[in-house]
């Protein structure tokens, strides 16, 4: 066929311009070449030669980017522009197929329209990010010349009878209007920029937030194009396979995104809802409305999205039955004007290509607007999300003290409201949407059904609208199944937590069996909930894969026997199948949706609740300036005098004050008192008369029922040392400085008068180490003196110390009184408001003031209270000169060996890694590219560990059942095919043995969904049940050296959130992996056999799909961690914020504490966004990369079907599994990414478990020891070294030492000496590596571990008690007889107390027997050792705690009690082994003296004597 512009039909009779060169339709299309010709012309040298030269000079960075006037609507007109063009190219090439020869106008204008087009919008970008408006002025002319040579065509085609019959009419009409519009947005461009035609140009600077370049996140800034794609995002997700995301990559929010730009808006949309009379109005209402006002436009755009996204899913089935019944029915039919053939609208439609392409546009469109509907509402989510947490902490900054002490709100309601709560109304506004758009898409659904079906569709909807309500109820049991999972998993922790805790003791006294199989009962139990968990899961997938299955057979039954003509086409099956797929997918969602909203009204209402509490003071910072007789001042606000009253000489006074924590009884009352200015002022009184209560009065913590509190001018920043020390999670320096600038010979001078220089050496990284929740551990006196350090280090004109002294001992108390307040303090003319019970300082004090029950007893100086309270003076007299010996000097000695201990392990830690890491650096890169390499392929061997953990035939089990059930499915759907195929070949066709078939496999197909459905889960639960079982038995039999070098959180962390991962998460994600991977595989087989050459043209698609997956994989891997990571901070800041709120108020903070807040949730809500915008981004290239395979399905089987005569089912089962790949594509990459994530908990359990057991065996056998062994109690140690670990030095080298049956040893030296180790020894927890020990004439190295520790007691110096009851605690076997255990309770002189308890031997001891003091918890450890009476007694330091009296006592009756046993006493106070039969001194790991106490005192020279003199 010869080739000409415009065609050689008639001898050329197309060129004929008689009638005149505009009534000849081939010059008319040449004419609209004209403006494209000169679009490309002019722009190709500018885009090409001027920014791709330029490139490398200028970058345009966006911080230059901003979007010209009418930006978005040219972008959108664009698109159509370019939609159109395609259908006008389509209709050309159509048209031109019923000429006799190749006529290039009727479509190569058209080709060139589109290159202008893109071009154009390439052009405009361009200029729009380089801010250079002046070019254009291209663009105005290009679009004046195409709107004009339209216009003209369009006109001809009027003139000449072309009209809305023919397409081409339509297609110019619609270009001319388009042209038009992109004109008159050119035009408004210079009416709004001024770039020409004006004298002074407008001067438009871009966003604010693109001259930061720290904000990365550009989603608001982008072209539509960008925006709709994620493109933007490109760069960034392939970065992350470079270098790991963290907080410096994705950088700060935009300012529209940030927590205070949203807290704003919703405070005004809080604000707007203010009453007349000023009043807030209360109840969840208020809070719907705000965030209705606040957030609801942004909700209804992600509305608006979503019902054009479901409307065009429509599309789908309607183009499958569209393309299937043209093949069975060819038809074509034209006019022929203009000497060319024009085809007929109606005509257009009915060419089974043109559908495909309109079927792949439709699916483009669909998915762009799913996902901009899912990023808008999840992006308004995160925006609520931060706005709600400001909020809180806005209101927890003004909440009312009492709230907290009361009991009104704990710490725990707090940070529930923030972690769970906020995000509960995220989760609500992402899933917003489906409540408006769930309803549409079933009455269009059912409608397009009852079209293609007539009744039997209403019978097959009615079978899935009936199991809607069944579907909610197992989801309701699912969430019932949860709770009470998490409470026996709560429970489970609980004991867990305690059991690693008290591991030392366990192991000591070889219980750790006993406390396992109590924990191993709790999992127990939490399995059973986990099975019914389970159970209701399975069901719920059951039900997701069967509902469609028999909606379709059902439908299909009826409609055979229904319906007259029983017309089941290929047409009207497979759009029926598509269409039941579409509208099972709402009735799904539907019990998600209910409950989310559930869950956000009971949500709101725990909000309303919170916000409603009562409060301190106004909304931006509580500043006290009301003036004393002012009538509507608020009951908590403290006042303070103006500046034209005159000033009291002091800094505050109370005048007639009362002041109650509730509206109750008054705590304090008829307050009078005035604070001198400069001096120190001291409280006294005793416990619980209202001391600390007075402090916090002052402050405008308490309810003041009447009287003032009036400050000097403005009440500033007071520097407040709490009696509960309260901390922050961050470095010890840190917790002094708080805040204030670093002053080096300041700060020194606080440590010092502190007594914190010996604490800070310790610390492995000095005062940068880490303290607080997260932190090292520290005691309480050691917490106390940090924050009094804290006050003391501030330059605030006030302090006030409540108690600084009660946990610290004399000593210390001393040395923090001369040099930290009477020195530094009176120095710096400070005034000091002081509560103690330390009498002994009241002659230093300026002031004192006495209180009794809430009200002043007496104020004033000493001597006027020695004049007027003789009585009281004479009282304090007595306790003055009565010195303090609960606690002695050896008290924070022992606080820094506990601490050294426990820095022991983390330095042994600290060097290993250190180790490690220089290692590393001599192979930086090569590692770095390892490191990078691993983090981009699949954890295979935790996902082996995973399923092994199964067993072999429940794997088997899975395998099968899955594969069998997706080739049922498709089996299913083959036999539709064939059968459907037979309806329109066969005549007098029969249904019946094909329905049956049908039906079998149908049947065939239910009972095999509940298989796998069944499969999957049991697998989960017995890897969950093999994997805790088998990680809690390793963990309990590991060497105590792994307690001490990993941190106890990260143990927990293994117990608590791995396997709840492992419990809850992997078999659902591993479920939904299978089934969408299977699917998508089944569904490219059936398209691959449907038509052979798709398997070619899919490789590229192939290679594509796995470059995105790879990269999205680690980034979202990365921005999943960051997200956990930033939310810890997050949480961590509310709940020490509640719990220091007076302190932060006290020093007038709060914009301090605010600003941080925000910081931590912009990060969090930062991580959020990117993984958000990195999800949407893979959905996006997914599902377009889904469209291009129906497009291309479609293409390949119409072609099949017109030149191989393919049976038109197949086609249909072809397409309807094309559009199923689309669906599941992004399903299958996204489980693929979170099954990695998860599989991170297996690979962490699984590197505990490879932890080296303690040998339990012994050469000899349980029934080979002696009955009774130790009888006698003999010891001796021959040539004995040990050390903690093979890569460490040994703790004892070569100790010999012969202990007689009942003697009792002393042992004393200096901390680090070795005393310790040696009472470990005996219980060979530590290394022996040389020597051995012989008790009773057996070598204890050949005894079994168990055995050995079982015959032994030991009172450690840490005392350590379990949950449960006092007999539990006293005897966990069950062993003991009641008077023995009341015998042992009378030796440890604790039988008074637990007579007074509820329940004696049965009363409950607290968590860490909270309900007991320090003291009392070391007499009950020495109770437990008394019940075993075993014949040697080893005590470490156990008296530590008790005071002096009940030490005395206690030493005559472990003499008396243990008069024939053997007894080693590791000694912290010398004098506590005077009496001892040997003394053992030991230095660095040798024995330097075994002698008889007396016999070494009488040597001058003996480190003994020395040791002694020194208590003194």
């Amino acid at each position: 066929m010869s080739l000409a512009f415009c065609g050689n039909d008639n001898n050329s009779a197309a060129y004929n311009v008689d009638a005149g060169v505009l009534n000849n339709g081939c010059f008319l299309d040449a004419l609209t070449v004209v403006p494209h010709v000169f679009l490309l012309f002019i722009t190709f040298p500018i885009l090409f030669i001027g920014w791709g030269s330029q490139s490398s000079k200028v970058h345009i960075h966006h911080s230059t980017w901003l979007h010209f006037p009418g930006h978005n609507l040219r972008w959108i007109l664009t698109f159509i522009l370019l939609f159109i063009i395609v259908c006008e190219i389509a209709e050309g090439i159509v048209s031109d197929g019923f000429n006799q020869s190749v006529h290039l106008h009727l479509y190569m204008p058209s080709c060139l329209a589109f290159m202008a087009a893109i071009t154009s919008i390439i052009y405009y970008h361009n200029i729009e990010t380089s801010n250079f408006p002046k070019l254009l002025i291209t663009l105005l002319i290009y679009w004046v010349l195409a709107f004009v040579s339209k216009t003209i065509k369009f006109a001809k085609y009027t003139e000449h009878g072309i009209g809305l019959r023919q397409l081409r009419f339509g297609i110019t009409g619609l270009l001319t209007l388009l042209y038009g519009l992109l004109l008159a947005v050119e035009i408004n461009v210079i009416l709004r920029r001024r770039y020409m035609c004006f004298a002074h140009p407008t001067e438009v600077k871009p966003p604010e937030d693109l001259q930061d370049l720290g904000v990365r996140f550009l989603q608001p800034f982008v072209n539509l194009l960008s925006k709709s794609t994620y493109w933007w995002m490109n760069t960034f997700i392939t970065t992350a396979h470079r270098r790991p995301i963290d907080l410096k990559v994705i950088g700060k929010l935009p300012i529209a995104m940030r927590a205070l730009t949203n807290y704003l808006k919703l405070r005004e949309a809080f604000e707007a809802q203010k009453r007349p009379q000023g009043t807030q109005p209360q109840g969840p209402k208020w809070i719907w409305t705000a965030q209705r006002q606040a957030f609801g436009k942004p909700l209804l755009l992600s509305i608006t999205y979503r019902f054009m996204a479901d409307l065009l899913g429509f599309a789908g089935p309607l183009c499958i039955s569209g393309i299937v019944r043209l093949l069975i029915e060819k038809t074509n039919s034209y006019d022929v004007l203009f000497r060319v053939a024009i085809f007929l609208k109606s005509e257009f439609l009915a060419n089974a290509y043109v559908l495909a392409v309109l079927l792949f546009s439709a699916l483009l469109l669909q998915r762009t607007f799913l996902q901009a509907s899912y990023y808008v509402a999840i992006e308004t989510g995160i925006n609520l999300r931060g706005a709600i947490q400001t909020k809180i902490f806005n209101k927890i900054m003004r909440l009312c003290t009492s709230n907290m002490s009361m009991g009104g709100m704990t710490v725990g309601q707090i940070c529930n409201l923030v972690a769970i709560d906020t995000n509960q109304l995220m989760w609500f506004f992402f899933l917003c949407p489906n409540l408006f758009a769930m309803p549409v898409q079933i009455i269009v659904g059912i409608i397009l059904l009852y079209y293609l079906l007539g009744i039997s569709a209403l019978i097959g909807a009615t079978v899935i609208t009936l199991l809607a309500p069944v579907q909610y109820f197992v989801a309701t049991k699912l969430s019932d199944a949860q709770k009470s999972t998490l409470e026996y998993s709560s429970e489970r922790l609980k004991k867990t937590n305690e059991l690693l805790r008290g591991i030392k003791l366990l192991k000591l006294y070889a219980w750790e069996h006993i406390f396992c199989s109590s924990v191993e009962e709790t999992r127990g139990k939490e399995l059973t909930s986990l099975q019914t968990f389970a159970l209701y899961t399975s069901i719920s997938i059951f039900m997701n894969t069967a509902i469609p299955i028999a909606a379709v057979l059902v439908t299909f039954v009826a409609h055979v026997h229904l319906s007259d003509d029983g017309d089941l086409s290929p047409a009207v099956a497979f759009a029926s199948l598509s269409l039941f797929h579409i509208l099972v997918t709402p009735l799904f969602l539907l019990s998600s949706v209910v409950r989310s909203t559930v869950k956000a009204l009971v949500s709101v209402q725990k909000l309303s609740e919170f916000f409603s509490c009562d409060e301190i003071g106004d909304e931006q910072e509580p500043r006290a300036t009301v003036l004393p007789n002012s009538s509507n001042h608020n009951k908590y606000q403290a006042l303070v005098s103006e500046n034209n009253s005159r000033p009291p000489l002091c800094p505050f006074q109370i005048t007639n004050g009362y002041f109650s924590w509730t509206d109750g009884t008054p705590t304090l009352s008829n307050v009078n008192i005035k604070i001198p200015f400069g001096q120190l002022t001291m409280i006294v009184g005793q416990v619980g008369c209202g001391k600390s209560s007075l402090l916090l009065a002052a402050l405008g913590e308490m309810q003041k029922i009447s009287g003032t509190v009036i400050w000097n001018r403005k009440r500033g920043a007071v520097a407040y040392a709490s009696q509960k020390p309260w901390l922050l999670n961050t470095t010890l320096a840190e917790n002094i400085t708080f805040e204030m600038p670093l002053i080096k010979q300041r700060y020194r001078a606080v440590i010092e008068a502190c007594s914190l220089e010996p604490d800070i050496d310790i610390l492995p990284q000095g005062d940068q180490t880490e303290i607080g929740e997260r932190g090292i551990i520290l005691s309480g006196g050691q917490r106390q003196r940090i924050g009094v350090a804290r006050a003391l280090y501030q330059t605030t004109n006030v302090v006030f110390l409540d108690d600084p002294f009660s946990a610290l001992d004399i000593h210390l108390s001393d040395h923090l009184m001369q040099e930290g307040i009477l020195k530094l303090l009176r120095e710096e003319k400070r005034t000091v408001v002081l509560v103690t019970h330390k009498l002994q300082y009241l002659p230093h004090a300026d002031w004192i003031i006495a209180m009794k029950d809430g009200s002043i007893q007496t104020e004033g100086t000493l001597k006027d209270i020695q004049m007027s309270q003789p009585e009281l003076f004479k009282q304090w007299k007595t306790l003055m000169h009565r010195q303090d010996k609960e606690f002695e000097k050896n008290m924070t000695v022992l606080e820094r060996k506990n601490l050294r201990r426990a820095m022991y392990s983390r330095e042994a830690l600290k060097t290993e890694v250190e180790e490690e890491e220089q290692s590393v650096e001599s192979d930086e890169e090569d590692n770095l590219s390892r490191v990078m390499r691993l983090r981009a392929t699949i954890p295979w061997r935790s996902c082996g560990t995973y399923l092994s953990s199964a067993g072999l035939l429940l794997l088997l089990l899975l395998l099968l059942s899955q594969l069998l059930k997706h080739s049922l499915l498709v089996a299913i759907d083959y036999w539709l095919a064939h059968w459907t195929s037979k309806v329109i070949t066969d005549v007098g066709f029969s249904h019946s043995s094909y329905l049956l078939v049908f039906s079998l496999l149908c049947f065939l197909g239910i009972v095999l969904c509940l298989a796998t459905s069944v499969a999957v889960e049991w697998t989960g639960l017995r890897v969950a049940k093999e994997l805790h079982h088998n990680l809690l038995n390793n963990i309990i039999l590991a060497p105590m050296r792994l307690f001490e070098t990993t941190p106890l959180a990260s143990i927990l962390n293994r117990f608590s959130s791995d396997t709840n991962t492992i419990d809850q998460h992997i078999p659902a994600t591993l479920e939904c992996l299978s089934r969408s991977t299977l699917l998508c595989v089944s569904a490219l087989g059936v398209i691959s056999y449907v038509t052979p050459v798709f398997l070619i043209i899919v490789i590229p698609l192939a290679i594509t799909c796995y470059f995105i997956q790879k990269y999205f994989r680690v980034a979202s891997k990365d921005l999943q961690q960051l997200e956990d990571s930033t939310q810890l901070p997050l949480l961590s800041h509310f709940s020490e914020t509640v719990e220091g709120l007076t302190t932060i108020r006290a020093f007038r903070y709060e914009p301090r504490f605010r600003q941080r807040l925000l910081e931590f949730t912009d990060a969090n809500n930062m991580a959020s966004l990117f993984l958000t915008a990195a999800n949407r981004w893979l959905e996006v290239r997914m599902e377009y990369i889904g469209a291009c395979i129906v497009l291309i399905a479609a293409v390949a089987s119409i072609t099949n079907s017109l030149y191989n005569h393919l049976s038109t089912g197949l086609v249909g089962l072809g397409l309807t599994y094309a559009l199923m790949v689309s669906n599941y594509l992004n399903w299958m990459v996204r489980n693929l990414a979170d099954m990695e994530v998860q599989l991170g908990a297996v690979k962490k359990i699984k590197a505990l478990l490879k932890t080296e057991p303690e040998n339990y065996e012994g050469l000899l056998s349980v029934s080979q020891v002696p009955e009774g062994w130790p009888q006698r109690g003999e010891i001796q140690i021959q040539n004995l070294s040990v050390r903690y670990d093979s890569t460490l030095k040994p703790v004892l080298k070569h100790v010999n030492a012969h202990i007689s049956p009942g003697q009792k040893v002393g042992i004393c030296g200096r901390t680090g000496s070795g005393k310790s180790s040696f009472s470990l020894a005996f219980f060979r927890m530590v290394d022996t590596f040389e020597g051995r020990i012989i008790i009773d004439d057996i070598d204890i190295a050949k005894l079994p571990l168990q055995t050995l520790r079982s015959r032994f007691s030991i009172i450690l110096q840490d005392p350590f008690l379990f949950s449960g009851t006092i007999r539990f605690n006293l005897d966990p076997e069950m062993k003991a007889t009641d008077s023995m255990l009341w015998e042992a309770l009378e030796i440890a002189q604790l039988k008074p107390v637990v007579k007074t308890l509820p329940g004696g031997l049965d009363a409950i001891i607290a968590e860490g027997g909270e309900n007991f003091s320090q003291g009392q918890r070391q007499l009950f450890c020495l109770a437990r050792a008394f019940v075993r009476k075993s014949s040697i007694l080893i005590m470490d330091e156990a008296t530590a705690s008790i005071d002096m009296a009940t030490e005395s006592i206690l030493q005559k009756v472990v003499m008396t009690a243990f008069a024939d046993r053997t007894v080693v006493t590791i000694a912290h106070r010398v004098h506590t082994i005077l009496n001892a039969d040997l003394v053992i001194v030991m230095k660095r790991g040798v024995i330097l003296e075994f002698e008889k106490p007396e016999v070494l005192l009488n040597q001058e020279d003996s480190v003994f004597a020395s040791f002694v003199r020194a208590d003194k």
